[in-house]
């Protein structure tokens, strides 16, 4: 069931492949019919980002170089790129037993359309007979998700996942948190600065609202066959309920 709690004290709505262990229904009907028609609104104030490339001084500072996103560089992190066909379209920084993926997409200038976007990832999980909850934390308005997955062992379980987002100047980024970020919120603290932390770079090429902004490869990426780095990372040992959330492809790693 879809709830909304108020927390006191490729396309947009299309949850990545690597977000969760199965892909989630591409399902792009509204909300529950006893939730209400949402609107789309200008996009909110970002007075802590992500930000717009055009509002840093230095967008390449402490921050991996991926062309349409700049992502922050974090002790300890891994960094993969995400390829769809033949381009990269999502960047995913894992931090110990956490990850956040990250995905930027056009948006139109005068509104935001994260409120809509939630709606419709809701709707595909809920149909998939997962349970969504609407929350309001650190990063705004956020889905936290249980998900039906299938374990290694072929039992069915249900792997936690966070959707965030952020409605920009003609652009919108989403983050999907996973792992123990997921499962435990209050652990997340330094991924959910890195999603702050990003910068957009949207161009002025004419491009579609939900299309995703092309990411590139940065110049010092170290490439590594997806199963070489599971093995060196070790199967089990990233999440402890044994469910990896990466899953998808091809990928580049840059370990940091």
């Amino acid at each position: 069931m879809f709830g909304r709690r108020k927390k006191r004290g490729t396309t947009a709505d299309e949850p990545v492949e690597s977000a969760v262990a199965d892909e989630v229904s591409e399902d792009t009907g509204g909300a529950a019919s006893d939730e209400p028609r949402r609107y789309s609104l200008p996009p909110a104030p970002r007075p802590d980002g992500p930000w717009d490339v055009s509002e840093v001084t230095d967008p390449g500072e402490g921050r991996v170089d991926l062309g349409g996103l700049y992502v922050p560089g974090v002790e300890g992190m891994e960094l993969r790129v995400e390829v769809a066909g033949d381009s990269i379209v999502a960047a995913t920084v894992v931090l110990r037993d956490s990850a956040v993926q990250l995905q930027a997409f056009a948006a139109p200038k005068s509104e935001g359309i994260w409120g809509e976007v939630r709606d419709e990832i809701a709707a595909g999980i809920t149909k998939q007979g997962g349970v969504v909850d609407e929350v309001e934390g650190p990063l705004g308005w956020e889905l936290r998700a249980q998900v039906p997955v299938q374990l290694p062992d072929g039992t069915n379980g249900v792997q936690m996942v966070r959707f965030v987002g952020c409605d920009g100047p003609r652009w919108f980024l989403r983050g999907v948190v996973s792992g123990q970020g997921a499962a435990q919120p209050q652990t997340a603290g330094v991924l959910e600065q890195v999603f702050r932390e990003c910068v957009v770079v949207r161009g002025d090429s004419p491009m579609a609202p939900r299309d995703p902004i092309v990411l590139k490869l940065p110049n010092d990426a170290q490439m590594v066959p997806e199963g070489v780095a599971r093995e060196q990372a070790g199967e089990q040992s990233r999440f402890a309920d044994g469910i990896d959330p990466m899953r998808r492809g091809p990928e580049i790693t840059e370990v940091r």
